[in-house]
């Protein structure tokens, strides 16, 4: 059985300005750093693998591959985005050093189960801070919000329209 998510990991340009996002500016510390010298299939390289800790004891990770081609560009919040859960008081400090800062900062977006602020880091990936709302709990429970129900609903009408 699964038990948690352990870490996420992404590339990055460069793995300092990268810390300076992820441990100057959203307070994760760095956790860990790993050199990789050779791939397990014995190609030779240079990257350099970060880990970033969340309170939870998770972790978001950076894969620093210059010897690797990977096309940087900003993405929009639909195709990725890494969203981390705060509380209220800190979204809120988060939203104005972000501002004060001069980093994009967007929001605060109301989605109903929770609220959310949004940055982009140097490597163009949409960082977005949440707060759960009242009622989040029962939102997220399948067993009362038919999430199954409404996307059978969507992949059968996907379905009819390409017909």
């Amino acid at each position: 059985m699964i038990r948690k998510l352990h870490h996420a990991a992404y590339r990055c340009r460069s793995s300092e300005a990268t810390r300076r996002f992820y441990e100057d500016f959203l307070g994760l510390p760095l956790a860990e750093v790993l050199e990789i010298k050779e791939t397990k299939s014995g190609r030779p390289t240079n990257t350099l693998h970060t880990f970033y800790r969340l309170d939870d004891g998770s972790f978001i990770a950076f894969f620093e591959a210059p010897d690797m081609p990977f096309e940087f560009k900003p993405q929009h919040d639909f195709d990725l985005h890494i969203a981390l859960e705060v509380e209220r008081p800190v979204l809120e400090a988060m939203f104005a050093k972000g501002k004060a800062m001069g980093i994009e900062t967007r929001g605060v977006s109301d989605h109903g189960f929770i609220d959310s602020i949004y940055f982009r880091d140097p490597n163009g990936y949409v960082l977005e801070l949440c707060t759960p709302r009242s009622g989040h709990d029962k939102a997220m429970d399948p067993a009362t919000n038919g999430a199954k129900k409404r996307l059978d609903v969507w992949t059968q009408e996907r379905a009819s329209a390409q017909v």
